[in-house]
């Protein structure tokens, strides 16, 4: 059947419909993909999170699906759909979706296992929580690529209280459980470059300008600065339709 969405009728009949064919999809023919987009159809549309966060739970654990454990951990993070949010919560889930392969579970993972300061309610792990954000990154995640760059860049010590981000001198002389190597922070950097991230780019220019990890290179530096440039402008100009978007007749 075909609809005519600028009628509100037929509008209101279609998302109806499309939510009684995901329920068919998920409940009688278990299929975890449709169930996924039963899930996202109670968020978007129905507004109804504690709904939406049963269905993606579910999907997780019953039927594998990575993408739905990345949402549930999601919900479970920020205490969403009448759940109780904090870091302890959430990881399983995460580390569930990276198993399945989902290289954004890997990359929450990786970063609550490996962060520090108020609210982090797990055991810092910085061993483990490396080996997902690299798995996240060799999956192409850009996001896990920079920030990979950055924990060579500073390195990682085994007790945050002994770093001095203001005294370089100092910190040669503290245990690193990841020590500082600008080869390993460029080359991260690059690939989270490459893969889209305009932090990324800027970093590798920077690193070309002062022969951090790599030789001194002026033209190189230049070229990344441009494209981190056009990256910028390309995630503004994304925002601005986004925001347009429907506005206008």
């Amino acid at each position: 059947m075909a609809y005519d969405l600028k009628r509100e009728d037929e509008v209101k009949e279609y998302i109806e419909n499309l939510g009684i064919e995901y329920r068919f999809g998920c409940y009688k023919e278990k299929k975890p993909e449709v169930c996924h987009l039963l899930g996202d159809y109670l968020e978007a549309i129905k507004k109804d999170f504690e709904k939406a966060a049963k269905v993606f739970k579910s999907n997780c654990l019953d039927y594998n699906f990575g993408k739905s454990c990345l949402k549930y951990g999601n919900y479970a993070l920020v205490g969403r759909g009448n759940i109780k949010g904090s870091p302890s919560e959430a990881l399983p889930y995460f580390e569930k979706g990276c198993e399945l392969n989902d290289p954004t579970a890997c990359l929450h993972a990786g970063m609550i296992l490996t962060a520090t300061g108020p609210g982090i309610n797990v055991k810092r792990d910085v061993p483990k929580g490396y080996n997902y954000l690299k798995k996240s990154c060799d999956q192409k995640d850009d996001m896990a690529c920079h920030y990979l760059s950055g924990m060579y860049l500073t390195g990682v010590p085994k007790n945050v209280s002994d770093f001095n981000p203001h005294n370089p001198e100092k910190n040669k002389n503290i245990d690193y459980l990841i020590k500082p190597d600008k080869k390993q922070a460029f080359q991260f950097a690059l690939k989270g470059c490459e893969y889209g991230n305009m932090y990324a780019c800027a970093n590798v220019s920077v690193m070309y300008k002062k022969g951090d990890g790599v030789e001194k290179n002026e033209e190189e530096s230049k070229k990344y600065f441009t494209i981190a440039q056009n990256l910028q402008k390309a995630h503004e100009t994304t925002k601005e339709i986004k925001f347009q978007q429907g506005l206008e007749k």
